[in-house]
């Protein structure tokens, strides 16, 4: 469930309420009755790595690898191994 910040016009108090994304709006301070308004505050969600999606969660094991990973890319060069028979 998100927090949700407000600071009030009467007191300056700023508090935090603990809401569902569909409930509406505090209009009134809970320690003076004066009107609050909400606050935008920082996220604490954070994404850390070097792709999220593709690097992190779309490869389970065994899965080939996401393109440009240093494992998955193939050299141009093609080898060719086979019986070498000198003719007498």
């Amino acid at each position: 469930m998100p927090i949700y910040e407000y600071r009030c016009a009467r007191c300056s108090e700023v508090f935090e309420a603990f809401q569902k994304i569909t409930d509406k709006p505090l209009t009134k301070c809970k320690f003076c009755n004066g009107k609050v308004d909400q606050l935008i505050s920082h996220s604490s969600f954070q994404l850390k790595g070097s792709g999220w999606y593709l690097s992190d969660y779309a490869r389970k094991s065994g899965s080939p690898k996401a393109p440009g990973d240093k494992d998955s890319k193939v050299s141009g060069k093609s080898e060719v191994k086979g019986d070498s028979k000198s003719s007498d």
